[in-house]
């Protein structure tokens, strides 16, 4: 069977290093890394843009490219959060949190390095786990039902509470906040349309796009409205500043490890995108940590695991995607199209029907990553000189591509006037020290904590216990209780030694 497995992988580097497929998996991960980087554009446009050219290509290199596409953006999108405070893809809003800080302290370069060298590491690791262990994964992802999914994301969300830098209460409002903007929209099972305020344009929802930029980029720009410089102006990066030490690496490593493994564990599961998997690994970090205030004011660990966890989920997505032909995320819904423009039906038969595409794609994931380490290396230098804009210029620019990109992705104004809208609440919650990343995780996971719970209870006709029955989904919520738990002694404590400490 490893012989069967290596004999398979030759091939399909075989596949992917042929000229042809190796130009176009070039192509996509340049324009992938492009798209992270400017404000506004991600992956889903560029994909939705060029998703009418594979009808007249071949299906490998098509799907070499689209691919390519996605995780090059993941790269570039972390550049955007440590350099300027700007999550251009949902998933790299908690890198922000500390990322970000680090910029202002004069180590933007060193924030980059990790990230990268983290986001290599768990993209390889990915890439291996997709290949030894696809058969067992999918018979994972079968196991979870409604039942399975409410627990995992209920987890989430109370794991979301964690992540405010200051108080846990206004990190559960602001997470509540989160779930009440996502459930905005025509409701799932009865069609009515709910908190829409008469507002057509509502009936899909708020757009996720337009509450990430607006939250994270037009709130930040507001903020130092006043400023008449960036805050990075004055420091000087030069190229050895941007490796990291030995100190830096020791770490990192273990936060790097541990954002691997919650990639790869949610990798698996249909349904979640790479947005969930990054709140949960930073919480997961902030939770370990002997010093847990050091998180959102620069700690390297909460860049280092974060972005692991979303390579690694990146690359393992594609499992229920080409296994189970459910996609993970929009993203991965507009790669199963092009699989299905082509004729190509996702499936366990992939791997033996179509032996070309399945190996060539994942052999051409190990060369597009090597071909975005080789990239940005030299790139990074460029991308940490957008410190020494002047603001003035800085924020125009900034606030056009957000613009663009968001009104690119339905061609209404609408969107841009939800950027704006989110950006002055941000502006008023980030006044008021609230914390705002919740608010993202709130918004992704409350519907999916819905839609599944009421799922739940139509299939089990109305009985909570369905949720206590089923063995994995009791084990994600006696997690859930112990979370709370956590928080009911950490306050206790907290409370006892605020009132040593006033004797």
């Amino acid at each position: 069977m490893f012989y069967k497995t290596l004999s398979d992988l030759a091939y399909g580097f075989g596949v992917a290093l042929d000229p042809h497929n190796l130009v176009w998996a070039l192509v996509g991960v340049m324009l992938g890394n492009l798209v992270g980087v400017l404000p506004g554009l991600g992956p889903l446009t560029a994909i939705a843009m060029l998703l009418p050219l594979t009808y007249m290509m071949h299906a490998v290199p098509a799907i070499m490219m689209l691919s390519g596409i996605f995780y090059g953006a993941i790269y570039g999108g972390a550049i955007g959060a440590i350099l300027l405070n700007l999550p251009v893809h949902p998933a790299h809003a908690v890198t922000c949190q500390d990322g970000f800080p680090l910029t202002r302290q004069g180590k933007g370069g060193v924030a980059l390095g990790i990230a990268m060298i983290g986001g290599f590491i768990a993209a390889s690791v990915g890439i291996v786990v997709m290949i030894l262990f696809s058969p067992l994964l999918v018979q994972i992802a079968f196991r979870f039902g409604p039942a399975e999914i409410f627990a995992i994301m209920l987890m989430g969300l109370l794991a979301g509470s964690t992540m405010s830098g200051g108080s846990a209460l206004k990190g559960v409002a602001m997470t509540l906040v989160g779930v009440l903007f996502g459930v905005i929209g025509t409701d799932v099972n009865t069609g009515d349309m709910r908190f829409t305020f008469g507002l057509l344009e509502l009936q899909n929802g708020a757009d996720l796009v337009a509450i990430a930029m607006g939250l994270f980029g037009v709130a930040e720009f507001l903020r130092n409205i006043n400023h008449a410089s960036f805050a990075g102006v004055a420091s000087r990066v030069r190229l050895r500043d941007m490796l990291p030490t030995k100190k830096d690496l020791r770490q990192s490593a273990f936060p790097i490890m541990r954002g691997t493994a919650v990639g790869a564990l949610f990798g698996a599961l249909p349904g979640t995108g790479p947005t969930i998997t990054t709140f949960v690994a930073y919480a997961l970090e902030k939770r370990i940590s002997k010093n847990p205030e050091r998180f959102g004011h620069g700690a390297l660990e909460g860049v280092a695991s974060p972005e692991a966890s979303t390579h690694s989920k990146t690359q393992i997505d594609f499992i229920p995607t080409l296994l189970l032909g459910i996609p993970g995320d929009p993203v991965m819904a507009l790669i199963l199209g092009a699989f299905i423009i082509q004729g190509i039906n996702p499936g366990p038969q992939l791997i033996t029907e179509h032996r070309d595409l399945f190996w060539g794609l994942i052999a051409s994931f190990w060369v597009g990553n090597i071909l975005l380490m080789l990239l940005n290396v030299p790139l990074i230098g460029i991308w940490v000189k957008l410190l020494q804009v002047p603001y003035r210029y800085l924020v125009p620019s900034a606030l056009f591509f957000i613009a663009v990109g968001v009104f690119s992705e339905q061609n209404a104004l609408f969107e841009v006037a939800e950027v704006v809208v989110f950006g002055l609440i941000g502006w008023v919650l980030v006044s008021f020290d609230f914390p705002l990343t919740p608010i993202l995780l709130g918004f992704v996971l409350g519907p999916m904590v819905e839609e599944n719970f009421r799922r739940a209870l139509i299939l089990s006709r109305g009985s909570m216990a369905t949720f206590v029955e089923r063995p994995i989904s009791r084990a994600f919520i006696v997690v859930s209780a112990l979370l709370i738990l956590l928080q009911v002694v950490a306050f206790v404590r907290r409370a006892r030694q605020a009132r040593r400490a006033g004797r």
